[in-house]
């Protein structure tokens, strides 16, 4: 009796020939490949947008400490952060609102921070700008 069902024909044998077999491989091995590609560069993207909130969570930091005991000093400074950031402030006075002459006066500044750090060969870098209200003393008191 022959076992059709199994693929058992008459005088033939079953299974794959050794060219089915290396065609199989072939294919497996190019799906592997597509397969590890695409999670290696997920992963890759993973550590850069890592790398961009860890950098956003500092430069909004040094933003909130600008001008917090109400003193803006005009100019630029910049510094390193830790873990392969560096940090820059510049701050700019924009203009003096008109007033009476008397006591402090309302000044804008334009205050900008810009974090940077080195990832696989490349640079980085991104910027947070705002304006923030100042007093000034008038000139002569």
């Amino acid at each position: 009796m022959r076992d059709s069902a199994c693929g058992l024909g008459s005088g033939g044998q079953g299974g794959f020939s050794l060219l089915e077999v290396l065609v199989a491989f072939a294919i497996a091995g190019l799906a592997l490949g597509v397969l590890f590609g695409g999670t290696s560069e997920a992963l890759q993207s993973t550590a850069i947008a890592t790398r961009y909130e860890e950098a956003v969570v500092r430069a909004r930091s040094r933003l909130a400490a600008v001008g917090r005991d109400g003193t803006f000093v005009v100019g630029e400074q910049q510094g390193e952060d830790g873990g392969g950031f560096r940090w820059r402030t510049r701050i700019a006075r924009v203009n003096v609102a008109p007033g009476s002459g008397q006591g402090r006066v309302p000044v804008l500044y334009s205050v900008s921070v810009a974090i940077s750090w080195g990832e696989g060969g490349t640079v980085r870098s991104l910027q947070l700008d705002t304006s923030r209200v100042g007093f000034a003393a008038r000139d002569g008191q």
